[in-house]
Formats: C-alpha cells, sequence, structure tokens
C-alpha cells in the first residue's frame, strides 16, 4: 500500500509539473541605422513581445513614429544574426498595417522557437520609400 501511495504521489507531481508552462519576454527598440542596409530614417520603434512555451504561442506589439510614410509591410525575420538579412518567418497581417500598436499572433515551430530564444530573430517596417526595410531591431530575451 506505501509504495502504491509514494507511486500515485510521484506520478502526480511529474503531470502537474508539465503542466505549468513558462512565459519568456522579449524586446527590440527599432530604428533605421539597425536595417541592413542602413536608412538615414528617423523612424524608431518598439517591440515587445512573449512565447507560451507549453502552447508555442507567440504574441506581440509594436509601436513606431517618424516613419517617411505608411508601413507597407511588417515582418520577423530570420534566423539572422544582428548586420545580417533573412527572409521572413512571421509576418504581422495585411490589417495591422495602418496599426499603432501592431498587435499579432503565431504558433511556432520548434525551430523557431530555437532561433527567436537564441537572438536570432529581428523585426522590420518597411514603407514605400524604403521597401527593404526602413527600421530594424534584433528580438532579444529578457
Amino acid at each position: 500500500m506505501k509504495g502504491l501511495l509514494i507511486g500515485g504521489l510521484a506520478a502526480l507531481l511529474l503531470s502537474a509539473g508539465s503542466a505549468f508552462a513558462a512565459t519568456e519576454n522579449f524586446t527590440a527598440t527599432l530604428k533605421g541605422a539597425d536595417e541592413t542596409p542602413p536608412t538615414t530614417s528617423a523612424g524608431t520603434g518598439a517591440l515587445t513581445a512573449s512565447l507560451d512555451t507549453k502552447s508555442n504561442v507567440f504574441k506581440y506589439s509594436v509601436t513606431y513614429s517618424g516613419l517617411t510614410g505608411p508601413a507597407v509591410a511588417a515582418h520577423f525575420h530570420g534566423p539572422a544574426p544582428v548586420g545580417k538579412a533573412a527572409g521572413p518567418v512571421v509576418p504581422v497581417p495585411k490589417d495591422q498595417m495602418g496599426a499603432n500598436p501592431m498587435t499579432g499572433q503565431a504558433t511556432l515551430t520548434a525551430a523557431q522557437e530555437k532561433d527567436l530564444e537564441g537572438g536570432l530573430w529581428y523585426f522590420n517596417i518597411h514603407t514605400a520609400a524604403n521597401p527593404g526595410g526602413e527600421v530594424r531591431g534584433q528580438v532579444t530575451k529578457q
């Protein structure tokens, strides 16, 4: 009976531990000097984001100001270290292009999570005057 009780308690503790998700927080500061290649834009921006490691849901909010015109596209790109370019991995929905803040969420793959946690994602905002990207910021884990 004692062995059954201990085994049951151990199983309960193990299952309870896996039920708790960790939330990881991320930030980025967007500026033209960090674009690849750099721009002379006076625009700036700030990104805050969180990742629920149990559900793999990544949520973000981006505020910005001073761009040369309206945002025509915005994306998370990766994998790429500071100063290097990469393709988009999570686009911001078109209905968020006029929004300030831009908000959204995506469910990430294991590979995307690894790159994000490793500091290999950046976020940038594209405008008509800067179609390759006007402001950029490397996403870092807090």
